[in-house]
């Protein structure tokens, strides 16, 4: 008899902590949505012409309220910026968190698979020689260059992936060789450019949100939110991959379908964050990881978590890269880079201790 009232009683408990576990990892969400939407108010703030945060909070609720001159510049210059800081985040961040769950590997990201390599090597091609891959209007050549060679890039670790024998930790090797080719076919491209050239081609590799523009955040835009839902549909699936090919086949899932289909979507996320801002490494790196130990693994809560965290370590890298040098808007790949490779040594020299 004993036994069986002990029973509801430990499921009871069990539910308890469930739900707890839910309320906790929905109000760290919450955090991480009201962080954002401050450091995205702050962004808005800052430049040559400061504003406060009230200025900026009525300048959004009602820009009729303030003067033409703020609106100008909240609206038409700075507005395009900080939002893009937000989405091109998330999609690399999202992007990352994908590649390291469909491969097992906590270093898995679109820079470190030859991602960005790639979209950088396609648009030295048109900033230096003027190489055009699809004829396209002159002010998105350069885009449409480094959106080509991303996707390229992605299609040939598959392609390579699919050899027989081939195994999830070779694809990884494939990406780092993919990355030495493209840093030495840009070295090449260098060394026969104009020292014009030569300058254009460093600036677009250091990244920059400086270029945003209302066009190029939009597509950036639906292309995130076309999606997040895609992913969102395999959640299930991409939590069970977690536990190997082996363990989620058992449960149904096809793992080498699934990884295809992942692949193409992040590829394309990475690779529209890329062609518009320029090189911008470790997001994809350090966003997962960071929601990884915030929320978990459980894709409800992992992926929207991923976006977040990407959306808001950019934003903050835009504010930095503000207040640094006053009057200075410094690159934002540099400030990601230095946040990045810290945290990049962190888990080369802790990836034992890691649950991978």
């Amino acid at each position: 008899m004993s036994n069986e009232i002990a029973q509801p009683t430990g499921t009871a408990e069990e539910h308890g902590f469930y739900r707890a576990l839910v309320l906790r990892r929905q109000l760290i969400l919450l955090a991480l949505t009201l962080g954002l939407a401050l450091s995205f108010c702050v962004d808005l703030a800052l430049g040559p012409a400061r504003f406060s945060l009230g200025e900026v909070l009525a300048a959004l609720a009602t820009p009729d309220a303030v003067s033409q001159q703020a609106r100008v510049i909240l609206w038409e210059i700075r507005m395009p910026v900080a939002l893009m800081a937000l989405v091109v985040g998330a999609s690399l961040s999202i992007a990352g968190a994908q590649m390291q769950t469909i491969l097992s590997n906590p270093l898995a990201s679109p820079f470190t698979l030859g991602i960005s390599a790639g979209a950088s090597f396609g648009a030295a091609l048109a900033l230096a020689f003027g190489v055009v891959i699809i004829p396209a209007a002159v002010e998105y050549v350069v885009p449409i260059n480094a959106f080509i060679m991303a996707m390229v890039t992605a299609f040939m670790i598959h392609a390579m992936s699919l050899r027989r024998g081939v195994t999830i930790e070779t694809i990884v090797l494939l990406g780092i060789a993919m990355v030495f080719i493209f840093n030495s076919l840009m070295a090449l491209i260098q060394f026969f450019s104009s020292q014009q050239a030569v300058a254009a081609v460093v600036f677009w590799t250091m990244g920059s949100l400086t270029k945003a523009t209302w066009p190029k955040f939009w597509i950036s835009f639906v292309i995130l939110c076309a999606v997040l839902p895609l992913l969102a549909r395999h959640g299930w699936a991409l939590t069970a991959m977690r536990l190997g090919d082996t363990k989620a086949e058992s449960m149904g899932v096809n793992p080498r379908a699934l990884r295809l289909e992942v692949m193409v979507l992040v590829s394309l996320l990475a690779a529209i964050a890329v062609a518009f801002v320029g090189t911008i490494g470790f997001i994809g790196l350090v966003g997962p990881h960071i929601a990884r130990m915030l929320v978990g693994e459980d894709q409800r809560f992992f992926l929207p978590g991923s976006a977040l965290c990407g959306a808001l370590i950019l934003s903050i890298g835009s504010v930095l890269s503000k207040i640094i040098l006053p009057g200075t808007v410094i690159p934002i790949g540099i400030i990601t880079s230095l946040v990045g490779i810290p945290f990049f040594l962190f888990l080369i020299l802790n990836h034992k201790k890691a649950s991978w």
